[in-house]
């Protein structure tokens, strides 16, 4: 309303009002972002120690619990509640099954979820997963070092422009008027 104003303004303020409700709705708060992106990081670490532990012997829930205790924080929250849920007798298939859902475990659910189904080593699974997550993270990587030269060309274009126009444009300009102006 205060910036279109009168009758139009009266209008259009509940519906500016609703939209950006919804938009600032649906910005991810930083804190989520940070423990996103630092699971999504230490995914392929945990993996492979998971897929190290189960190569020696050890049972998935020993070797989740294991790697719980050997990474950081935030991925040793999650993996510590997959661990809990396991150590007090939930059914491992049923807590794969639910992992699945997760944003950033779901890949390890799967992972376990097809090996137990179709019987198949967990072990090579994991290095298969691990392998699978580390690819898919340096293409990440690669894709947003690739868009680092685009998003640089606006500032980089706004920032060089004046200083192209006053020292090549001003000039030219300047020395034509003045010759179109003396006649010389």
């Amino acid at each position: 309303m205060v910036f279109v104003g009168g009758w139009p303004g009266l209008a259009l303020g509940p519906i500016g009002t609703v939209v950006v409700w919804r938009v600032a709705g649906r910005i991810e708060p930083a804190s989520a972002r940070r423990r996103r992106e630092q699971l999504a990081r230490a995914l392929p670490h945990a993996v492979d120690l998971m897929a190290s532990s189960l190569s020696v012997g050890t049972s998935p829930s020993t070797a989740v619990a294991l790697v719980a205790s050997a990474v950081d924080p935030p991925m040793r929250d999650e993996l510590a509640l997959v661990a809990s849920r396991l150590a007090l007798g939930a059914d491992p298939v049923r807590v794969w099954s639910e992992l699945t859902g997760h944003p950033q475990l779901g890949a390890l659910g799967r992972c376990l979820v097809r090996a137990t189904d179709s019987g198949a080593s967990v072990a090579d699974a994991m290095h298969r997963l691990a392998e699978d997550l580390r690819r898919t993270a340096r293409a990440d990587v690669e894709s947003r070092a690739r868009t680092v030269g685009v998003k640089a060309a606006a500032p980089l274009g706004l920032c060089l422009l004046p200083a192209f126009i006053l020292t090549g444009i001003v000039p030219l300009v300047a020395g034509s008027v003045a010759v179109l102006l003396l006649g010389r």
